[in-house]
């Protein structure tokens, strides 16, 4: 194969890829659908201390995680889990799960998504300007465009109270 017919070729530096505030986490956007043929997107999400995401259940993707900094707790489904640096964790589509900021020190995580498309979510969310939400009607309309259920289980305020974390549905 000659490069002319080699598929082009996605370089991103460390650093590199733009940056948004999701409202509970941030977002850096590696590679796109664009990128991989629809595939897969890559986006790394940097989580501050007390941060939790709002439970939620994927209907179209599912998530793998790797933790690179601090420490991620994870549950999915009935089960929980937390990983540090160099841990990783499957997130299926179809079962409720969340993420949160287990330590006392900012945490990090890389998210590949199969297939693509999800992260035109997080880039609709970081447009629409998650540090000052917009409002419930809004957000659900997008979720559901993108085949995002959001979920208020009951097991949450254990969450925030076990981890001292911020609670996402008071924010909304």
């Amino acid at each position: 194969m000659t490069s002319a017919d080699a598929p082009p070729l996605t370089i991103v530096q460390p650093g590199e890829g733009e940056t948004g505030d999701l409202g509970t986490i941030g977002v850096q956007f590696k590679l796109w659908g664009r990128d991989t043929g629809g595939q897969l997107s890559v986006v790394e999400h940097p989580f501050p201390v007390g941060a939790l995401v709002p439970a939620h259940l994927h209907t179209r993707e599912d998530e793998f995680s790797i933790v690179t900094a601090g420490e991620i707790g994870f549950r999915s489904g009935d089960r929980e889990v937390v990983l540090g640096a160099g841990g990783y964790i499957t997130k299926p589509r179809g079962e409720v799960h969340t993420m949160w900021n287990a330590g006392q020190e900012p945490a990090r995580m890389i998210e590949i998504i199969a297939p693509a498309g999800f992260e035109h979510f997080f880039h609709s969310v970081v447009t629409m300007g998650a540090a000052d939400p917009p409002p419930v009607e809004e957000m659900m309309a997008l979720a559901a465009a993108h085949g995002l259920e959001l979920h208020q289980p009951e097991w949450m305020a254990d969450l925030i109270a076990r981890y001292d974390l911020r609670d996402p549905y008071a924010m909304a």
